[in-house]
């Protein structure tokens, strides 16, 4: 019961990071005020997600490619959950 319960909840956890990476993409293709509360937050939550896969992956250009890794990766753990 209580297995049941941590795996729904990271389950939730983990799709409302997804959502987060996302916004956070989005936002990269307007200008936004980065010290907007939101702003602040969707980069606080994301960033430590973000930051290892970017010491590993380099940009191409002016192109990140840590956020689909990372949206990648989080897919995996999501599909090998078991309620």
């Amino acid at each position: 019961m209580l297995i049941g319960f941590i795996a729904t909840f990271v389950y939730y956890l983990l799709q409302i990071l997804l959502l987060a990476i996302l916004v956070r993409v989005v936002l990269t293709w307007f200008p936004v005020n980065p010290s907007n509360p939101i702003i602040r937050i969707i980069n606080e939550v994301t960033e430590p997600v973000l930051a290892p896969f970017r010491r590993v992956i380099p940009r191409i250009g002016m192109f990140d490619l840590s956020p689909i890794a990372a949206m990648l990766v989080i897919q995996v753990i999501l599909s090998n959950l078991r309620f």
